[in-house]
């Protein structure tokens, strides 16, 4: 038997530069989390039930950069309360000099009804989405795990959620 866990606690990321911190810093303030840890190599937010730290790699490790089709981490999604909330962080992005907007919010109901989301790069290239999905998702009745939904996926593409 099992547990059920109570979502992801922290996630940790390294950073090249001082100005991926810097970014970081900006948008965990801007997504009302609380500091618990700021100097100029590390910083850790939390709140919204999740600890976001981020820290600047040793010197001998920042010749490599960030690719999201190695092994390790593809990309980050935040879930947000509202499509309003979305629609903020991409105008807050799209305010910053160094933030850079992958795709704008856009419908995407071929991953979970109701999916809205926009996808953005912190300086050092980690992609990072911001969604929101309505009601329980994938557990709500016409939702893939629901009561009239088509069970698990066999197949993650462009197209979404599938079975091929």
């Amino acid at each position: 038997m099992g547990i059920e866990i109570n979502g992801i606690a922290h996630i940790q990321l390294t950073v090249n530069s001082s100005t991926s911190i810097q970014f970081w810093r900006a948008l965990c303030d801007f997504m009302s989390m609380s500091t618990l840890l700021d100097h100029d190599d590390v910083h850790y937010s939390i709140g919204g039930h999740t600890g976001v730290l981020v820290r600047l790699a040793p010197e001998e490790k920042r010749s490599t950069s960030f690719d999201q089709d190695t092994i390790g981490l593809h990309h980050v999604c935040f879930r947000a309360r509202s499509r309003e909330d979305v629609e903020a962080v991409h105008e807050y992005i799209g305010s910053l000099a160094d933030g850079r907007i992958v795709h704008p919010p856009e419908e995407g109901g071929r991953f979970a009804p109701g999916y809205y989301s926009v996808l953005f790069e912190d300086p050092d290239g980690i992609r990072i989405e911001v969604n929101f999905v309505p009601g329980k998702g994938h557990f709500g009745d016409n939702g893939r795990l629901g009561k009239d939904g088509s069970g698990p996926a066999n197949s993650y593409g462009d197209d979404g959620l599938t079975n091929k």
